[in-house]
């Protein structure tokens, strides 16, 4: 069919009159430019689920795409056997079509068959996930574009264990949808009552707090922020539960809002995020801020320092974190783990008596996968993060969960408090033993329209030819995640203990590590750089700090021109 074809064909199917009405509106007008935008790069279901901006067509969130994705859900569950008396949780953010796009899912599946339990609230991404594992259900949903701007919504999928989607599954569950007939999208769907059953916040509650060592310290005062998100009360209650009661929130970020008012994006990564918060810490005289992305699963921690405040690094709380688990644990099969593209402080810090590390690929949700499956109950995960503000502490959630993270630092920073430390010491405690590992990102944002295609042709041609140097220092191994080998510049070859994924590494000759991978959700692609500084005994801190801070921009830059070039 032509462009206008496909969109009065998408018109017919579409069951939103706000969608319907902006759709006729384009076809009326003939505008053709803006119809290809809406239908000529669809949007594709991957292992992030389903994100983007919201409005008409198959390149756009809206009712028929989360219709039309969860009839290719309910295929895929009924491959697995029959629907009835099988349970798939379905949740929700605060964003703008969470509440509809929920009832759909619910709607489609109950269709189907399935023994749908829709909760009757916004909540936070981890509860869902926590409830799909607690309930033994086959699947779960929970609608949410994470900490994308204030204009784009999303669809995550978990599996019956608990973890998100991994291959096979996205593929077979874009297919399933991409094979759905138009009555799958068309049409009145049955009505699901809402619910959200006091025993499953309850034992999520005691899962979070179930996570902590020390109940005797709980002397640190708090500021809090959800930056708008569905975390806020029950971020605020657990810390209460758990003892801490010096806890200020952020007012005017604290109730959900799904545009988003205080920040230009509401990530805690991106500058500007947590201003609100760092200005009442200051005048609140706190000892720490801590804050969740907008649906719960990400952690940001900001600390005083003789500098003022400071955001700690994903690296820099995964690395405190495991180390504090570490140290409060015992027995040789515990474990704790981190991905990829995350500093090696934790693989070069030996993992504490008798404990393991794993290493997995660029993101938490791996690890996740990987614990719910039965054959892996030959060690006890205490702890794994990515360097991108997730942790996930323990496995009562396979995934990112920013709240019980949240206790778990309040309660190492308490700790330290006790005895006259702060997690600035702790941090320089890491880098007199391990050397200074800074670290940073940068991003190339790729057209929209051909970004998945341009991403991988750049790794491809990293892959294929990769650079003789970066920044003036040889680079001595490339590692090909996608091939699963390292090669060294003498030309030996050594076979990866990672699974499988689109990423190219660099080591080079001063110890310093570069990566490149394309993102899941935007089309971008993301570069990291790491750089190790030793901390002779005759220097400060300070000095190797400045040392490492300067290579580390440098050579950033460096890596992104080359990646740049490329392109």
């Amino acid at each position: 069919m032509d462009l206008r074809a496909r969109a009065r064909h998408w018109l017919a199917c579409d069951p939103d009159p706000g969608t319907r009405t902006a759709l006729a509106a384009l076809l009326d007008r003939g505008d053709e430019i803006a119809l290809a935008e809406l239908f000529d790069q669809p949007l594709t279901f991957g292992t992030a689920g389903i994100r983007g901006p919201l409005g008409p067509g198959p390149a756009r969130m809206n009712r028929a795409v989360v219709r039309r994705v969860t009839a290719g859900l309910a295929t895929r569950l009924r491959a697995d056997g029959p629907a009835a008396g099988r349970v798939v949780v379905v949740g929700r953010d605060a964003r703008h079509g969470s509440a509809a796009f929920a009832a759909d899912t619910a709607g489609v599946l109950a269709r189907a068959g399935f023994d749908v339990r829709l909760l009757d609230q916004p909540l936070p991404t981890p509860l869902v996930a926590f409830a799909v594992r607690h309930l033994g259900a086959a699947a779960g949903v929970q609608i949410t574009a994470s900490h994308n701007p204030a204009a784009d919504n999303g669809y995550k999928v978990y599996w019956a264990g608990g973890a998100q989607i991994a291959p096979p599954l996205d593929a077979e569950i874009a297919a399933a949808a991409a094979a759905a007939a138009d009555d799958a999208v068309a049409g009145d769907l049955p009505t699901v009552a809402p619910t959200y059953p006091v025993s499953l916040g309850e034992a999520y509650a005691s899962a979070c707090l179930g996570v902590l060592h020390a109940a005797e310290h709980r002397a640190v005062r708090i500021v809090y922020t959800p930056l708008h998100g569905v975390a806020g009360e029950l971020a605020t209650t657990l810390l209460a539960r758990a003892g801490f009661r010096d806890v200020v929130v952020v007012a005017e970020q604290f109730a959900p809002d799904p545009n988003f008012p205080t920040v230009t994006f509401p990530n805690p990564e991106e500058p500007g995020a947590l201003d609100l918060a760092l200005d009442l810490a200051a005048r609140q005289g706190a000892d720490l801020v801590l804050a969740n992305d907008p649906d719960g699963d990400r952690i940001a921690v900001a600390i005083p320092s003789a500098d003022g405040w400071r955001a700690l690094t994903g690296d820099e709380v995964g690395c405190l974190l495991a180390e504090y688990v570490l140290r409060r644990t015992s027995g040789d099969d515990r474990v704790v783990a981190t991905t990829v593209v995350s500093s090696r402080v934790l693989s070069r810090s030996g993992h504490g008596p008798g404990a393991g590390g794993l290493e997995t690929q660029n993101r938490v949700k791996w690890l996740g996968d990987r614990e719910s499956t039965p054959q892996n109950t030959r060690h006890r995960l205490l702890l794994a993060y990515e360097q991108a503000l997730g942790v996930m502490v323990g496995t009562a959630v396979l995934d990112k969960d920013g709240l019980s993270a949240a206790l778990l630092t309040a309660e190492l920073a308490a700790g330290l408090a006790a005895t006259g430390r702060t997690l600035v010491d702790a941090l320089d405690d890491l880098a007199r033993r391990h050397g200074v590992h800074a670290t940073t990102g940068r991003s190339l944002r790729l057209d929209a329209a051909r970004g998945g295609d341009l991403a991988t042709r750049v790794i491809e041609r990293l892959r294929a030819a990769p650079p003789a140097s970066v920044g003036g220092v040889a680079v001595t191994a490339v590692a090909d995640h996608v091939a699963g080998t390292v090669t060294t510049a003498d030309g030996a070859v050594t076979a990866l203990t990672t699974p499988p994924t689109d990423l190219v590494g660099l080591t080079l000759a001063d110890g310093s590590r570069l990566q490149v991978r394309p993102s899941g959700t935007e089309p971008l692609l993301k570069c990291y750089a790491e750089v190790v500084e030793p901390v002779p005994a005759d220097e400060s801190l300070a000095a190797a700090r400045a040392r490492a801070g300067a290579r580390l921009e440098a050579l950033a830059d460096a890596w992104l021109a080359t990646v740049t070039a490329a392109a």
